[in-house]
């Protein structure tokens, strides 16, 4: 990796807040520890009170990801340190923006990168505050997290708001599903190699799947949650960005106008559902007690900080379908949940059965091919596929096959957080939304949200440790399809191995 050369300051706003801890000062040390940083940088940490212990913090959150006891690097973390700045610091008052000036202007030439780590209810306040201090000039980048607003209406007020002193080539929009290894790999794999992307169409494609699924609770984040819920905390963005990278048409060259035009596109396709369509394409949950890696948990409504007769979905299943040529009759499954069996995130392609088979398959319905992305834990590609069982005669099983393998043998793969970040020092767009990409996602989301508030349906319980409600398998099997819920690539080796 190319190392970054303009000078920056990196404002963080919220920098002791659960993002900063456990991703953003992790993955900003990563991309020092690998000489990626250009001499000159500062990270001027916020505080609305007083922190006297910051760089305390600092050590355990990057110690949790890196050996800082390793000689090498207890040397680059002695330095590292000399690069931080702490600000006590109010963002919704507006006079205290003049002593940030006087802080960052320290280093005129540099430039400015305002990473907002708070609530998108702060995001207007924040940046009439910058622009007030004349702290947004064209060396400035802001950089936002999800999710950007609850619904369709407060998405674009706060957009206007950041729009008003900020133009769109310095927002940076993040989603970190984007920054993840196998998404690129992905882009790569179909619009690099022929032999996938002639194949990428409903002539060929029975189905899609997406599911990202989370084994823990709401653990410490409630209060938040519970005003959010699953379709907002993980459809409007992580699925529906997932979905725009599968669905894309090849964009004419590879940077960020162009890829985000396509994926635009793509949201810009997707069929509209009306109330009856809410009902029958739609399953939302709320997880009950059960059994989670064999721990006893409480329900939702049980958990600190839950309202108890909340109706917050903790899950969220739909089929969706794009009106296009290309995938025109091919339905898009998507899922998200916490307390599931399993934490993963997998895309899987579902390729349809050979028309006329001339072998007898002992498990037909599980013989078509399959391309799976695994994005966690274990990241790498795998295609599904046939082959003769070793031994006398002609008998057909399913096996795997790793596109992936150097994975497994690299030491250190940039997470997402990282190579995002170096993005924004970058000041590379391709792996963050566009405002109209956002816009898009939340009119299209926004009936289903409506339905929700309007009906009395109430979310479909499901037993903590399960897949999930029963709706949302009766969602596919009434299609006459399941979900493809494989644990691992050792799993279905070993099952293979037991036919033999």
């Amino acid at each position: 990796m190319m190392p970054l050369n303009e000078p920056f300051d990196l404002v963080l706003f919220g920098s002791t807040g659960d993002l900063s801890t456990r991703k953003l000062l992790p993955a900003l040390f990563s991309l020092y520890a690998d000489a990626r940083l250009p001499n000159e940088w500062r990270l001027v940490a916020l505080f609305r009170r007083e922190h006297k212990d910051f760089i305390e913090t600092l050590h355990k959150s990057v110690g949790v990801k890196h050996d800082l006891n390793d000689k090498k690097l207890k040397s680059k973390w002695a330095s590292f340190t000399k690069h931080v700045v702490c600000l006590s610091f109010d963002a919704t008052e507006p006079d205290n923006y003049g002593e940030l000036k006087e802080l960052v202007e320290q280093q005129a030439d540099s430039n400015k990168i305002f990473y907002l780590a708070t609530p998108s209810a702060l995001y207007g306040k924040i940046c009439n505050g910058l622009a007030k201090a004349r702290l947004n000039s064209l060396k400035s980048r802001i950089v936002l997290e999800k999710p950007i607003g609850s619904d369709l209406a407060s998405a674009k007020k706060i957009n206007q708001l950041v729009c008003r002193h900020f133009k769109e080539q310095q927002i940076f929009r993040i989603d970190h599903y984007l920054g993840k290894e196998t998404v690129q790999n992905l882009l790569v794999l179909r619009f690099a190699n022929t032999i996938f992307e002639s194949q990428w169409n409903q002539k060929y494609i029975d189905n899609i799947q997406i599911t990202i699924s989370e084994t823990l609770g709401v653990e410490e984040r409630a209060q938040f949650y519970d005003h959010v819920g699953a379709l907002r905390d993980m459809g409007q963005n992580h699925l529906l960005q997932l979905l725009c990278i599968v669905a894309m048409e090849p964009p004419a060259r590879f940077n960020p106008d162009a890829v985000r035009d396509e994926k635009v596109k793509v949201l810009r396709a997707l069929r509209v559902l009306g109330d009856q369509d809410v009902q029958k394409k739609v399953v939302r949950g709320q997880y009950s007690s059960g059994i989670s890696n064999g721990v006893a948990v409480a329900g939702y409504l049980d958990e600190e900080g839950v309202a108890p007769s909340s109706e917050t979905e903790t899950f969220v299943a739909m089929k969706v379908e794009i009106d296009n040529w290309r995938w025109a009759g091919v339905p898009f499954y998507l899922r998200t949940g916490k307390r599931l069996v399993h934490r993963a995130c997998e895309i899987v392609v579902h390729f349809k059965e050979v028309p006329h088979s001339i072998f007898d398959l002992q498990h037909k319905n599980t013989m078509a091919n399959k391309l799976v992305f695994r994005l966690q834990p274990d990241e790498g590609i795998r295609l599904k596929l046939c082959e003769k069982k070793r031994g006398p005669g002609v008998s057909v099983r399913s096996t795997e096959l790793s596109l992936s393998p150097d994975y497994l043998n690299r030491k250190h793969i940039p997470d997402a957080y990282e190579r995002l970040l170096g993005d924004v020092i970058s000041n590379n767009q391709t792996l963050f939304v566009r405002q109209d990409e956002l816009i898009a996602a939340w009119e299209w989301l926004d009936p289903i949200l409506k339905h929700w508030d309007e009906s009395e349906q109430e979310p479909e319980p499901y037993i903590a440790g399960s897949w999930g409600p029963a709706a949302a398998t009766l969602l596919l099997a009434k299609d006459g399809r399941l979900w493809d819920e494989t644990s691992s690539p050792l799993q279905e080796s070993m099952l293979n191995e037991g036919e033999e």
